[in-house]
């Protein structure tokens, strides 16, 4: 029996850990959810990524409401008024219950004399709610993004920059990759359709399939026995420009957690495939899913920076490079990238991804390919990444994606379509 807990107040810690402290929801909430039941930790979910994927419109309404911030010790408190808005604002839950759940969780946070507070700053917020709502959505924070992010993505994009951010703030939606080792993606889809669901092939992926409506991988047709993974359409791409072949050595650099090695094997069963990351935690991942998918691969824990120190002076026939990047093009995925980015960190990951690309490059042989891929849409991490490559290697010949003759293909997300990404393919000469 699952006891009881007040998933507000561990929705608020958690949230002060993310905005405050700069953790990873990632790595926070299946901590979080562990002794939960699957409903309550769906709910805990619901409240943690709606808290961050709407954060500035709710601090903004807290400054209206509120003559003084709750700082120090009352901190977690603040983050518990967000919740409250939050389920007022965004959810069915009755808002009797959404408050009388709310204010308990003072009690929970240690800070009972601060019920009386809490209760009144919502109590005001719904009497408040019409004009207060009508003024914040005519203000900068309307847009949901730190102010930083959305100049460098009027900049960037200055056609696209609106639709990329209205798609960062919607929930994004289930793709799946059917293993086509087992099934074609049309025999899957008979499978899934006689379950009761329905899904749409993409257009250019050839195993990619969008869910109709999202559901548990238990109710996936084979989930267990590896015929269908989740994975978004966009990610999938990667192995479509890579191209492997049986036979073949090809290397998954930051591999983990292993969606794309196991693509790759997918795809080539026979290739030799080594799968490196940097990140023995995050490699436990790439274990899991290839015994999932009853496959085998050489995995590895190594810097990409020095590939001399795990390689063994391999030659690659292919080289998947999904390199380390700002995650911009992931925030539907990941609300906490806003939050957890800073201004400063493009350079720096910048100058990370280039170290990595200078390193690697020797380790492809003659007439190899290379697919330098990011989850990001910011220019400094992609098509200007490349083209600073190509002016250092006169070896390296760059392989149009796309009908144009521009760097790379530069893909936004999208509700009907996978995340933001971007992919260069690369040939030694």
């Amino acid at each position: 029996m699952k006891k009881t807990v007040n998933l507000r107040s561990l929705a608020a810690q958690t949230l002060e850990r993310v905005v405050e402290q700069g953790q990873s929801l990632s790595n926070l909430l299946p901590a979080a959810q562990k002794n939960l039941s699957d409903k309550d930790g769906a709910l805990l979910q619901e409240l943690c990524f709606g808290v961050l994927r709407t954060l500035p419109l709710l601090e903004a309404a807290i400054k209206q409401l509120m003559s003084r911030p709750l700082t120090g010790k009352q901190r977690s408190l603040h983050f518990l008024i967000m919740v409250g808005l939050y389920q007022l604002l965004y959810t069915r839950i009755p808002a009797h219950a959404a408050l009388a759940e709310t204010v308990e969780g003072a009690t929970v946070l240690k800070r009972p004399q601060m019920k009386g507070l809490i209760n009144g700053v919502l109590r005001q917020f719904q009497r408040q709610q019409p004009d207060l709502m009508t003024q914040l959505e005519q203000s900068p924070q309307r847009f949901l993004h730190p102010a930083w992010l959305l100049k460098r993505l009027q900049l960037a994009w200055p056609e696209q920059w609106q639709q990329i951010v209205e798609a960062n703030n919607q929930r994004p939606p289930m793709w799946l990759r059917v293993n086509r080792q087992h099934h074609s993606r049309e025999q899957w889809l008979a499978l899934l359709q006689e379950s009761g669901n329905n899904a749409t092939p993409h257009p250019v992926y050839p195993d990619a399939l969008m869910l109709e409506t999202p559901s548990s991988v238990g109710q996936l047709p084979g989930f267990e026995q590896g015929w269908v993974t989740v994975q978004d359409a966009s990610a999938q791409g990667c192995v479509t420009w890579l191209a492997p072949q049986n036979g073949e050595r090809i290397l998954d650099l930051c591999a983990a957690p292993g969606g794309k090695t196991t693509h790759i094997l997918e795809a080539a069963p026979d290739a030799h495939v080594m799968a490196v990351d940097i990140d023995a935690q995050r490699l436990q991942r790439v274990y899991e899913n290839l015994k999932r998918l009853n496959m085998q691969a050489e995995v590895k824990q190594g810097d990409g920076r020095f590939p001399d120190q795990w390689s063994n002076d391999t030659q690659f026939d292919r080289i998947l490079l999904d390199a380390p990047c700002s995650a911009t093009g992931v925030i539907r995925r990941h609300p906490d990238i806003k939050w957890l980015r800073r201004d400063r960190d493009i350079s720096e990951l910048a100058a990370l991804q280039r170290e990595i690309l200078d390193a690697i490059w020797p380790h492809l042989k003659a007439g190899g390919t290379l697919v330098y891929a990011t989850c990001s849409i910011l220019p400094e991490e992609n098509h200007l990444q490349i083209e600073s490559f190509l002016e250092r290697h006169q070896d390296a010949e760059h392989i149009p994606l796309s009908d144009d003759s521009t760097i790379g293909l530069q893909c936004f997300p999208h509700p009907q379509d996978g995340d933001g990404f971007f992919y260069a393919k690369l040939i030694k000469r």
